[in-house]
């Protein structure tokens, strides 16, 4: 199954996508990730969306409480052209929940950075609580994955060891619909990931080629803090980065980045300057345009009722 989130008010909907673009919603995202389980058994007996993609508000489909904990150098060839040592245990930094948007989403350049730059990456979503863990455990408690572009203002990444400032620009996380682990398998069997810009090849990897592969990172993280189902991993990038080449290559206004992984999907998004990007902080969700077949939509309000009416 194929999950995304709706902006309803200042909530976040999960709701189920389907093949044909519809969307039928399961549960507000803080009651979903609480129970997965359970809604993931309503969200599979679903027949088919109520509404059309297009025509909602979309957002990540994970909870506000999430903690997104970034890898970095993941990839020996991406460390090599950074002229960084490879790592002896998992680098992680993080980012903030509300740096995440959805494909399509426009993403300004920071006012003092030349541009952004690219870094397609593979994005584990936690789905249940992980403590002490090992790799094969943590890997088994992932809900899904998704298509995770960590779009990096470098000028401001490269003032500090410490990365945050520069990992944490406004809408530079972009992050696709979240694909159910069944649907995926294990990431070290190696899925094809590519990063284009205006629709030239600029990363061409395979998650197989991760020093830590998502397990590992899991069950190293779990060694101190307690992974809660809705964290979020993502799990490095391979190289073919832009501020690595001769000159640096940054993405600017008008270009159009995409990040495509086999078996997870693609998110892609325009980049604008400041001024095009509109309100950061998006109004209420407007459904428009319905499914033929569907009546009016009614918001999630708890646990659907059976159809029966009981």
């Amino acid at each position: 199954m194929r999950f995304i989130g709706i902006r309803q008010g200042g909530q976040t909907v999960i709701g189920r996508l389907f093949p044909d673009g519809t969307v039928a919603e399961v549960a507000e995202a803080t009651e979903f990730y609480a129970d997965l389980p359970g809604w993931l058994l309503q969200a599979e007996s679903l027949p088919g969306g109520r509404g059309y993609r297009s025509a909602v508000e979309e957002v990540p489909a994970v909870p506000p409480s999430a903690r997104v904990l970034c890898v970095g150098l993941n990839y020996r060839p991406h460390a090599e052209e950074a002229a960084l040592p490879i790592p002896d245990h998992p680098a992680i930094f993080g980012r903030w929940t509300v740096s995440l948007v959805s494909d399509g989403t426009p993403v300004p350049v920071p006012p003092g950075e030349p541009g952004l730059d690219w870094e397609g990456e593979l994005a584990a979503v936690v789905g249940r609580p992980l403590f002490g863990v090992d790799a094969d455990t943590a890997v088994a408690g992932v809900l899904g994955y998704a298509a995770f572009n960590d779009l990096s203002a470098r000028e401001h990444q490269m003032h500090s060891r410490l990365w945050t400032v520069g990992k944490n620009a406004d809408r530079s996380g972009p992050f696709s619909a979240v694909v159910t682990a069944d649907e995926v398998g294990d990431p070290r069997q190696g899925l094809r990931l590519r990063t284009r810009v205006n629709g030239e090849t600029v990363q061409d990897g395979s998650t197989a080629d991760m020093i830590f592969p998502v397990g590992e990172v899991l069950a190293y993280v779990s060694e101190v803090m307690t992974l809660n189902p809705g964290d979020v991993i993502a799990t490095g990038t391979p190289q073919g980065v832009g501020f690595a080449r001769t000159p640096p290559r940054y993405l600017g206004p008008g270009d159009t980045v995409e990040v495509e992984i086999e078996r997870v999907g693609t998110v892609s998004n325009r980049v604008v300057g400041r001024d095009e990007a509109g309100p950061i902080h998006r109004p209420s969700l407007r459904v428009r345009d319905r499914h033929p077949a569907a009546g009016p939509a009614t918001p999630s309000r708890g646990r659907p009722r059976p159809r029966d009416g009981s």
